[in-house]
């Protein structure tokens, strides 16, 4: 079996990076060949560096400005990019290099608290203000507006009576962690 190459796209501490790592670390199938990231200090690069995996900065001006990224993409065969914990818009012309070929996980069930600002406990701050009965993560193709791409699943955690933002994060954490690596495999085989 031929292996597909995926890229990871993160901003910060990289648990669902490292949890994708562990998940296809042995397939025969998935082949994690870069992760990248707009933070030079992000621990996500670290996860990479430790696994084996190249690495690579993105900044404004090889994302929004020129095609150095779709170039190193393309070159290494990128079947599918990842965006887990990637927090800038994906510009329209990795959009149109990679069509249906860029997923996102939300932490919440979109369309509601998505968009522009929402990410980490702002999040689950706005669930828990609104009083939310449930809440849970969203995987989506990335379009050309925040969270506004088709749905590709979305898994639900209850909101209870007495939540905190930090009780709310560790159970969409956990729905991460087990849906996500199950949802880049599922749409690989596609």
């Amino acid at each position: 079996m031929i292996q597909k190459n995926i890229a990871i796209f993160a901003s910060g501490e990289g648990t669902n990076v490292q949890r994708i790592i562990d998940y296809f670390k042995n397939s025969s199938s998935v082949n994690i060949a870069l992760v990248l990231s707009n933070n030079k200090d992000a621990n996500a690069l670290n996860r990479a560096k430790a696994n084996d995996i190249k690495t690579a900065l993105l900044t404004k001006e090889n994302l929004y400005n020129n095609n150095t990224i779709i170039e190193v993409l393309q070159k290494s065969n990128i079947e599918l990019i990842v965006l887990a914990g990637f927090l800038w818009m994906i510009p329209q012309s990795l959009i149109k290099a990679f069509p249906n070929k860029i997923i996102n996980i939300h932490p919440a069930l979109l369309p509601k608290f998505g968009g522009k600002g929402m990410y980490g406990m702002n999040v689950h701050k706005a669930v828990i203000e609104t009083k939310e009965k449930e809440s849970g993560i969203t995987i989506h193709f990335v379009n050309e507006e925040y969270d506004k791409g088709k749905i590709i699943s979305q898994h639900i955690c209850n909101v209870t009576e007495n939540e905190t933002a930090e009780s709310l994060a560790q159970k969409i954490h956990q729905l991460e962690y087990e849906f996500f690596p199950v949802a880049i495999e599922t749409i690989l085989q596609k």
